[in-house]
């Protein structure tokens, strides 16, 4: 019986690990076609032949990219959006949550904003009156616009509620016993034994902000103005044959628009991936404890 039970368990295994392994390759798969599509050249492209390796070497579509000043600008201003806007959100969600961790009794209006947060989550007034509420404050064609719309998001604020309400109350009595005021409180005791569940908002808005393009779109009337994915989502080839100087059309005529665009969106990948591993470690915990302890 115990043989038996052995042999399923390792047969269960290797089923796990088999299916973990197609999962991570369906996961992979998407970067490296884009990859390979993005050094692969005009022809291949074109002709649908890239599919798990590049077909005819070919480094055109970066070499266009290091000289397409509209792209940068565009990668910088997400940069300047995807900073500015995790650490807003950040300050305004710890801020929120520690006190919504409470209970009604320390905390009075708790049950109210709770309400008025899950109502939120689950409705809102919709795209014209969102729209007329960001010109009314001028927050058109500007990176405020793009840093606080959407800058509570009322999900990743619920985990850390949760999160603030798993911490042993003991900590906090013995830092008020010791003289400390709310603020030293948060700051010094909560915050830092929080550092998985801001590691994992970090993560969670970071990706938000950083592959959010209507927004951008909506809040910015010129394309210099649109953040990186704005700028991809828009990419249209509408050159003007007749206007291009010689080199131009020679670069044209070795350059297939399916490899420049899989080029953009990989160089746009870039940067999520390498920020990733370096939080990966506090993703599971923080998503664990933020959601199940309430």
């Amino acid at each position: 019986m115990v043989e038996h039970d052995t042999i399923g368990t390792k047969i269960f295994q290797v089923f796990l690990y088999i299916l973990m392994v197609l999962l991570a390759i369906s996961c992979f798969y998407p970067i490296w076609y884009a990859f390979c599509l993005s050094i692969s050249d005009k022809t291949a492209a074109n002709s649908g032949l890239v599919t798990i390796m590049p077909v005819g070497f070919s480094t055109v579509a970066y070499e266009e990219i290091m000289s397409d000043s509209k792209f940068f600008r565009a990668f910088w201003r997400s940069i300047q959006r995807t900073v500015l806007g995790t650490g807003f959100s950040l300050i305004v969600m710890i801020l929120m949550g520690y006190p919504l961790s409470k209970t009604k009794k320390e905390f009075r209006f708790r049950n109210i904003l709770m309400w008025l947060l899950v109502f939120c989550m689950l409705f809102n007034a919709g795209a014209i009156p969102w729209y007329i509420t960001m010109v009314k404050y001028n927050l058109i064609d500007n990176i405020w616009g793009l840093v606080l719309a959407g800058s509570l998001p009322v999900f990743n604020q619920i985990l850390i509620i949760n999160f603030f309400r798993s911490i042993p109350a003991d900590l906090e009595e013995a830092a008020r016993v010791d003289g400390a005021g709310p603020w030293r409180v948060l700051f010094q005791i909560v915050v830092p034994v929080s550092i998985p569940i801001i590691a994992t908002m970090i993560l969670f808005i970071s990706v938000m902000h950083w592959n959010e393009f209507f927004q951008g779109l909506v809040l910015s009337t010129s394309d210099k103005n649109y953040p990186l994915q704005t700028y991809i989502q828009q990419m249209v080839v509408n050159t003007q044959v007749s206007n291009l100087s010689p080199d131009e059309l020679k670069i044209m005529s070795q350059l297939s628009n399916k490899s420049l665009d899989a080029a953009k969106v990989f160089i746009a990948m870039v940067p999520m991936l390498i920020v990733y591993p370096f939080i990966q470690k506090y993703f599971v915990t923080g998503i664990m404890v933020g959601a199940v302890k309430g």
